[in-house]
């Protein structure tokens, strides 16, 4: 069997009881490192699962899936991700994979940042498009999820924005030069996503576009959802720019139509005024 088991989103006791077992009792298990992180390491993984963990990287999972199927038509093989197994579609290429290969797969789901996000007080059920916000760079500064927000504050939903991690990243010349160095780890910060919103906010009013979103926007930061320090602050974009919520990771929540209850609850992590 081939499983694909969610880690949930804090630390090394949110596994379920259910994926733990099935850990214990693999032939080989895979952590995969690239779509998320836990607030711990692998070394406390392997402590607490009392199993040697293998790191499955982008490389690996995209480019050398049938080396983590191997053999999981005769014996049993995991899949760690954080979170959910299906917060990412690249672990729904791995099942396809399987299929053809004649495997069977089971899934052992588990909370994720998609259902976790409530913990602000927003209802799930008014969000809509999840989106992703990506480091921007001196040549290349893409405002795309500027349109899926306002295409969301149009129907009055919430937006969930995913901020960008890279892991195990290498810079434009390593990458043409064949040199397998890698950049040190960055988690883009709430501070970081709400000052790009912000550039593409005056873009578009500089351009007589009416604007989705303002500078007085109301605006949730996540930081470390799930964990024992975990911090939420709401407020304007404005104030999002200039906050400071610690370690990674971090969400972004773009508010649309508020309900009475919502807004009861957001003053919870703003400021009195």
């Amino acid at each position: 069997m081939f499983y694909l088991i969610g880690l949930g989103l804090g630390d090394v006791k949110d596994i379920t009881v259910k994926g733990l077992e099935v850990i214990r009792r693999c032939t080989r298990v895979y952590l995969e490192a690239y779509t998320s992180v836990l607030t711990v390491g692998k070394e406390a993984l392997e402590e607490f699962y009392g199993r040697e963990l293998l790191l499955a990287d982008r490389d690996m999972v995209e480019q050398a899936a049938d080396e983590i199927l191997k053999g999981a038509d005769v014996s049993d093989v995991a899949f760690l991700v954080v979170g959910d197994p299906f917060g990412a579609t690249t672990h729904s290429d791995l099942v396809l994979r399987a299929v053809n290969a004649g495997i069977q797969y089971h899934v052992i789901h588990n909370a994720s940042i998609l259902n976790a996000v409530g913990c602000c007080g927003l209802q799930l059920y008014n969000f809509g498009e999840t989106v992703s916000i990506v480091f921007w760079t001196d040549s290349w500064k893409p405002e795309s999820f500027y349109d899926k927000i306002k295409r969301n504050r149009e129907m009055g939903m919430h937006t969930l924005c995913l901020l960008d991690i890279k892991v195990k990243e290498q810079s434009t010349e390593n990458l043409m030069r064949g040199r397998k160095i890698y950049e040190p780890p960055r988690f883009m910060t709430v501070a970081q996503a709400a000052e790009q919103l912000l550039e593409i906010v005056e873009n578009r009013r500089e351009q007589g576009e009416k604007l989705a979103i303002t500078e007085e926007t109301v605006c949730v930061g996540l930081a470390r959802v799930g964990s024992d320090n975990q911090a939420i602050r709401a407020g304007s974009l404005r104030e999002m720019a200039s906050s400071d919520l610690g370690g990674p990771l971090h969400s972004m929540l773009i508010t649309g139509h508020l309900h009475p209850l919502e807004v009861d609850m957001l003053k919870l992590f703003s400021d009195p005024e």
